[in-house]
């Protein structure tokens, strides 16, 4: 039988179905107790419209599996950012032509200052590699991307922000 949680690593994320909740990282842990299996996730933002189906797509994978007993349990702190996608996460990215974010590394604890202008980004084009890209719109499918052109190649594509 499979484990519960190689099953809850397999769970493709709704949004952006080229990673699964592990890639992604928003899959925090998995447990196995007597038949009960427990699972936590961590979504990328408190307002994530895809919570309720990672929710019922970990469920249903689950019970396809063979597990009855499901609980999926969401947390919010630590807040999740965009450091837990992890390298095959972010290869994946790449290839499907969505420019990973970049790593931000360790936060200082304490309050978090309020910044209205986006950092200025070099963001390499995903098809071509490029660093000469414009950003076209600070939003783009969802409020995690946003809208880039390659001036190189001139393509359009996605860019996973970096939070």
């Amino acid at each position: 039988m499979v484990t519960a949680r190689e099953v809850a690593e397999g769970v493709l994320d709704p949004e952006l179905p080229v990673l699964t909740l592990a890639d992604l990282g928003v899959l925090r842990e998995v447990t196995e107790t007597a038949g009960r299996v427990v699972v936590t996730i961590t979504p990328t933002y408190s307002g994530c419209p895809a919570i309720d189906q990672m929710r019922s797509d970990l469920r249903a994978s689950l019970a396809g599996a063979g597990y009855r007993d499901v609980e999926v349990r969401t947390v919010l702190a630590p807040a999740w950012t965009t450091d837990w996608i992890t390298d095959a996460g972010r290869r994946k990215l790449a290839e499907y032509g969505i420019a990973p974010p970049a790593r931000i590394g360790p936060r200082p604890a304490g309050p978090v200052p309020l910044n209205l202008t986006p950092p200025p980004s070099r963001v390499r084009c995903p098809r071509c590699g490029s660093a000469e890209t414009v950003e076209l719109s600070r939003f783009s499918a969802t409020a995690c991307r946003a809208l880039r052109r390659c001036e190189s190649c001139r393509e359009p594509f996605e860019h996973v922000k970096e939070l």
